[in-house]
């Protein structure tokens, strides 16, 4: 005998239909007992299939599904005893409905509220720590998240009560558009950093160069500003609204290594293939080269005085780019410098022409005398 043939035995009772409120509280208690089987149902099985694995989410979902779902099937049957002919009279059959309702979604609601601010608080440190968004934006993103739960919320529970929704509608619109005119700056920002983060341009932690050739390590994506600090050790402020519209080059994009070009002169008449031996021979030696991709050696043009090699090489982080230019450029110098090979600087040679023929000048001093 299943359930609905329960309830349609309790139908054909004679002392039931004789007395309708005898056979809702009737039904009440069926569904109470319903709600403690569940209860129990969920905690001498689910709970102890739950613990049995090795991950924590379904342990932390039975826990928050537990308490709706018991409170759920009590309610229902508070409805499907006030759903019998003849109905209550008023106040009570206008107010019990929307009252058993109400219950229901309220339950769910603080359900949904407690996974969200579980959720959060498991990935909260592994989000941050990965740089895709600062902390302040994270807390941000997190306490609007649960605004809009709270207010669909409770948008949902006028609409149970029948409450008519046009004129608070209204209100917000008006309210909207006066705090939108005079917060546009503030907005504009806070959703230039919302698509900085939709969008992944950069995060914490990459080098970028920003339109005006600002280069620097993003430190910090804020909710109205972004930070960077150059190699000088300057700390740049710049709108989220500025930021998204403007052009960025980011250098720790897509991979996070880093190419280095080193441009190199020779003199004319040199071995070009032992130039381009040492060269790969001085990337070598370097640790902090990396050895993939290879570093290459390449001829690029012919000078008015020089043969230009360009060296290309990879490292592993464009914070370096500077030091480790430096310390190529050392190692190259003194490399050619054992091998004999010349690098060649601009240079004037003046050539002077004497004559044995006397000048206008002299020829006249010679007629005076």
């Amino acid at each position: 005998m299943n359930f609905a043939n329960i309830i349609d035995y309790f139908d054909h009772v004679q002392i039931l239909q004789q007395n309708v409120l005898l056979k809702r509280l009737v039904i009440i208690a069926i569904y109470a007992i319903l709600s403690k089987i569940a209860d129990i149902f969920i905690d001498r099985v689910f709970k102890k299939i739950a613990s049995r694995t090795k991950i924590s989410f379904d342990d932390q979902l039975i826990s928050l599904v537990h308490a709706p779902i018991c409170w759920t099937i009590f309610w229902l049957g508070i409805l499907h005893a006030l759903a019998i002919q003849p109905p209550l009279q008023d106040p009570w059959q206008t107010v019990l409905p929307p009252l058993a309702k109400s219950a229901i979604l309220l339950a769910w609601l603080i359900s949904l509220i407690r996974g969200f601010n579980l959720a959060i608080e498991n990935n909260q440190a592994k989000i941050i720590a990965q740089g895709k968004i600062g902390a302040d934006l994270f807390l941000l993103l997190k306490n609007l998240l649960r605004v809009v739960a709270i207010v669909a919320g409770l948008l949902w529970l006028l609409a149970i009560w029948k409450i008519n929704l046009t004129p608070l509608f209204a209100s917000a619109g008006i309210a909207g558009i006066a705090v939108a005119l005079a917060a546009k700056d503030t907005l504009a920002n806070f959703f230039g950093g919302i698509s900085i983060f939709m969008d992944k341009t950069f995060k914490a932690g990459d080098y970028i160069i920003l339109d005006g050739n600002e280069r620097g390590e993003v430190v910090e994506i804020g909710i109205r500003s972004t930070r960077i600090k150059t190699r000088d050790d300057v700390l740049i402020t710049i709108p989220n609204s500025i930021i998204a519209n403007s052009k960025i080059v980011n250098e720790s994009a897509p991979v996070p290594s880093f190419r280095i070009r080193v441009p190199v002169g020779v003199a004319y008449g040199t071995d070009l293939e032992k130039v381009e031996q040492i060269l790969l021979k001085v990337a070598s030696e370097n640790p902090n080269v990396a050895a993939n991709p290879i570093p290459r050696a390449r001829v690029r043009t012919f000078d008015n005085s020089s043969v230009n090699f360009e060296l290309l090489l990879w490292v592993a982080d464009p914070s370096v780019k500077g030091l480790e230019t430096h310390k190529l450029l050392k190692a190259i110098y003194l490399a050619f410098a054992e091998n004999n090979i010349v690098i060649p600087f601009p240079q004037t040679d003046v050539h002077l022409h004497t004559t044995n023929e006397p000048s206008p000048q002299n020829d006249a001093e010679s007629n005076l005398t």
